[in-house]
């Protein structure tokens, strides 16, 4: 059965429902949709509602295989048969299902599909939770579920293109669910989210937020064997399917269980800020980087290793790459993992007592406020203490005591510290650990060679099977298929950074109508490539600007002047020599300088400076030559 919409559409609307089978409805009668082809074609529409429909979507949701000469035809004849059921035009005198450069646009009210519906009733009820007002958030978010008639198309999911849709739709209905049931937790109504919640993790059975929920409501109900024999069988279950602990949150949750009666309350899923995990969303999109993400795994896992750095060129997925690994460790570390952003938005670098002041509220530790004192008295007694820019020492604003306590804590706990884009060695040499089994991953664009001991895995450009995958991701495989050769254009010429190639692949997602063909050659102008790298309020050249801020200005004058050998396919010494106007010492030294700062990168076998090719990333030498010339 469809619900009514909750606000009632004028007599002779069609209401929609894709959240369970598709059908529609007017004035209270079901209405035939058509052969099943249509109705692919209906569903992949209502599932984008007011957006353009490329018409590669939609023949990859009708015809996943093979799809014949026909086709576009075909499309045509059930388009057709859309814009007869909706009806009459819009407001505008418009059909509703108009076909433009980007493809077939569906035009649809709130009152006429129930997943727009949905849509507006969480997000009313999530800012309603957020000003404090809990009854009407409980009341907003039950409205949104109540137009849940079970697995969203579930009907039609054997088309490929329509699964994928319907599963983020699952996904928004889960998560939607899982907030309700948290705030009726917090309101003391444990109860009526008992069942439900059994019954998802049935389906869901490895979802922990889900299990988190179904743990607490049935404590708070006064089940407590059997909110612990929860926590027991997602234990086993985990580690039966995939060698893996429940999380230190939720660990952290059934501990307080077993010692504080019907108090305990669930933290945020994945976010439990004393002795449990403060790190941001694993990254949704992350792709290739096997080998190092195994290499960085095993040395986190191993006793001996307490630092790792991750190096590499702005924008080639360091800390993506770290906190992967931070999300797949949690067995590992059981007192913590704890992510800091060492730069603040506009790329300058906090400082290291503002770091060390988030660290200690992330670990529940007290941090002594007191004066500064110089670096040197902060690290060990041998550790070499870096020349600041006027050639004084560098100092850094963490008290001893505030240091001390910190080493403390450390020596005390095995928890698991990412500080990301850490811009010089001074800047965490006090914060590294120096005993316990507590280990550090740093994320910069510098060698931070002054550090040691340290293992180091360096990061360049994805191979070409990677950047196309990542790609693929973000504008859809059926799309990346229809020219693979101009898309292997495009990821070369972002000169295959994660980064790159992501906010490529999030332009051509909104801009579904530009070839991708046009799409290369834009990114293949050297004048225009940095233009066209811009989705919303991410873009690459600010990314390049903030690293190019790093260097020195001597560094920056002969990257500036190695730009134009480096982007012909890169340089060796004597055309760093010939570029620079110097001799053979002072272009390796300044090769070198580079090397270190992370803007150029070298050979990883060992050969000679003479012999060596040297490279920087196609993107940095396009904005050094704009720095260059302008």
């Amino acid at each position: 059965m469809i619900r009514p919409p909750a606000r009632p559409a004028p007599a002779g609307t069609v209401y929609f429902s894709l959240l369970g089978p598709l059908t529609a409805v007017r004035d209270g009668r079901p209405l035939p949709l058509g052969p099943r082809k249509q109705r692919l074609v209906l569903a992949t529409l209502l599932a984008r509602p007011n957006t353009p429909v490329p018409v590669d979507v939609l023949t990859d949701a009708v015809w996943p295989e093979d799809p014949p000469r026909t086709a576009r035809k075909n499309l045509q004849v059930y388009v057709s048969a859309a814009r007869a059921l909706l009806g009459s035009p819009g407001d505008d005198g418009r059909d509703r299902v108009v076909h433009g450069c980007g493809g077939y646009r569906l035009t649809i009210d709130e009152g006429e599909l129930d997943t727009l519906r949905f849509r507006s009733l969480a997000r009313a009820g999530r800012a309603a939770h957020e000003r404090g007002d809990l009854r009407k958030a409980a009341r907003l978010l039950r409205e949104a579920l109540d137009l849940w008639e079970g697995p969203p198309l579930d009907d039609l999911r054997d088309s490929t293109g329509v699964a994928e849709e319907a599963e983020r739709l699952e996904a928004r209905c889960l998560t939607v669910y899982e907030d309700w049931a948290e705030t009726e937790i917090e309101l003391g109504r444990a109860a009526v989210a008992v069942d439900g919640l059994r019954d998802l993790v049935e389906r869901h059975p490895l979802r922990e937020r889900l299990r988190v929920a179904w743990m607490n409501s049935l404590h708070q109900s006064g089940r407590q064997a059997e909110a612990l024999a929860v926590y027991d069988d997602y234990r086993q279950l985990l580690a039966r399917e995939l060698g893996l602990e429940p999380s230190p949150a939720m660990a952290a949750l059934y501990r307080a269980m077993l010692g504080r009666g019907r108090t305990a309350r669930p933290s945020a899923a994945g976010r439990d800020t004393a002795h449990g995990t403060a790190l941001p969303a694993a990254p949704r999109d992350f792709t290739g980087r096997r080998e190092e993400l195994r290499e960085l795994l095993a040395l986190l896992g191993s006793p001996d290793e307490r630092v790792v750095v991750v190096s590499g060129p702005a924008g080639s997925g360091k800390s993506a790459l770290a906190l992967r690994a931070a999300h797949l460790l949690d067995d590992g570390f059981p007192d913590g993992r704890f992510h800091v952003q060492v730069r603040r938005e506009d790329g300058s670098a906090r400082t290291p007592a503002e770091v060390l002041g988030e660290l200690g509220r992330l670990c529940g530790m007290r941090v002594p406020a007191t004066s500064a004192v110089p670096v040197e008295s902060t690290v060990a007694a041998d550790a070499a203490v870096p020349a600041g820019p006027e050639g004084g020492a560098v100092t850094a604003a963490v008290s001893q005591e505030a240091a001390d306590a910190w080493q403390r804590w450390l020596s005390l706990h095995r928890a698991l510290i990412v500080l990301d884009d850490v811009p010089d060695e001074a800047f965490v040499r006090g914060l590294l650990p120096r005993s316990g089994p507590s280990s550090v991953v740093l994320t910069a664009r510098g060698q931070l060679a002054g550090l040691a001991p340290v293992h180091r895995i360096a990061l360049g450009a994805l191979a070409d099977g990677e950047a196309l995958e990542l790609l693929g991701k973000l504008i859809g495989a059926g799309r990346l298929r229809t020219d693979p050769a101009a898309a292997l254009r495009i990821v070369r010429a972002c000169g295959a950074l994660p980064l790159a190639v992501g906010v490529g692949g999030m332009r051509l997602a909104v801009l579904r109508h530009l070839p991708l063909a046009e799409y290369a050659d834009r990114l293949g102008d050297p004048s225009a490539a940095l233009d066209e790298l811009v989705a919303g309020d991410v873009s690459v050249r600010l990314r390049m600007a903030s690293g190019w801020q790093d260097l020195s200005a001597d560094d920056r004058r002969a990257l500036g002047r190695l730009a134009g050998p480096a982007q012909e396919g890169g340089f060796t010494l004597d055309g760093a020599m010939e570029a620079l106007g110097c001799g053979e010492r002072a272009a390796i030294r300044t090769v070198e300088s580079l090397i270190d700062a992370g803007a150029v990168t070298s050979p990883a076998g060992e050969v000679t400076a003479h012999a060596a090719l040297y490279e920087v990333p196609r993107l940095l030498c396009l904005y050094a030559r704009e720095r260059e010339e302008g």
